[in-house]
């Protein structure tokens, strides 16, 4: 099955510090291709890859598991961590989730996270029917482009099949129960104006991580995909200053040759 237009995953081959950035349920690459375009123009090594069952047809999703989008990104970063000296992991939604059960897993092979709108359970209370309801009914409205910004679309489904958003429910259940174990530098942002996910998962989050060095920033202007939204631009920067916080060796780097053009 073609891939979407723009959802194609994007590599960049850079420095010695890595990005790994993991997109959200039923999205793709494209809602975090400026931020990758952003980091890879400072020098850095970064993938951002297509999860599976994303970027073609929301059918192809049934037939996929939250065990097939993790095992995509841990794959990812076990390339990264042989490849560069010091790796990151941020994510969007579920990413975010991704991002943070990879961080529990992986330790200190990851020097710091961040999240945008990290998604923590499936509310309401057709989450507690999709056990039953996903046998009968194969999909549901979808949850794409929830942007404040005029003009601006997310290349992500138009139906949320529901297989696949039982077997992100059990996953956001798993990440819970591991939240304990991430004890990176964080850095979350969440916009108050969310219609996928609420307030409340970052809240939740950040009470149960065990991290020390954490940083919450709200994203006033911009509704869930944030990444494409009016305050994309702080999430790049605010990840930006993050990594030359936590890797002062790339500071020296950019003093030698500059930041790259169109970056």
């Amino acid at each position: 099955m073609p891939v979407l237009p723009g959802a194609e995953p994007y590599r960049h081959e850079g420095g010695e510090v890595g990005v790994l950035l993991c997109h959200g349920f039923t999205g793709s690459p494209q809602s975090l291709r400026p931020w990758a375009e952003y980091l890879a123009g400072r020098g850095l090594t970064v993938a951002l890859p297509l999860l599976p069952g994303h970027g073609t047809r929301w059918q192809d999703m049934q037939l996929t598991t939250w065990h097939d989008w993790y095992a995509e990104v841990d794959r990812e970063l076990r390339e990264l961590t042989a490849r560069c000296e010091r790796v990151f992991v941020m994510g969007l939604s579920m990413g975010g989730a991704l991002t943070l059960r990879l961080a529990a897993r992986h330790g200190d092979a990851i020097s710091g996270i961040v999240l945008v709108n990290p998604g923590n359970k499936v509310h309401g209370l057709a989450a507690y029917a999709l056990p039953v309801a996903r046998h009968f009914v194969p999909s549901t409205k979808g949850i794409a482009s929830d942007i404040a910004k005029a003009g601006v679309a997310e290349v992500g489904y138009d139906r949320v099949p529901l297989h696949a958003a039982h077997s992100l429910r059990r996953f956001f259940q798993a990440v819970d129960g591991e939240l304990p174990q991430v004890t990176q530098p964080v850095v979350l942002l969440h916009s108050p104006q969310d219609h996928v996910v609420p307030p409340a998962d970052s809240a939740r989050i950040l009470s149960r991580i065990s991290s020390t060095d954490v940083k919450e920033i709200v994203l006033e202007q911009s509704y869930h995909v944030a990444t494409l939204d009016h305050d994309a631009e702080r999430i790049f920067e605010e990840s930006w200053a993050f990594v030359t916080r936590l890797a002062p060796e790339l500071r020296g780097e950019i003093g030698e040759r500059g930041v790259a053009s169109g970056g």
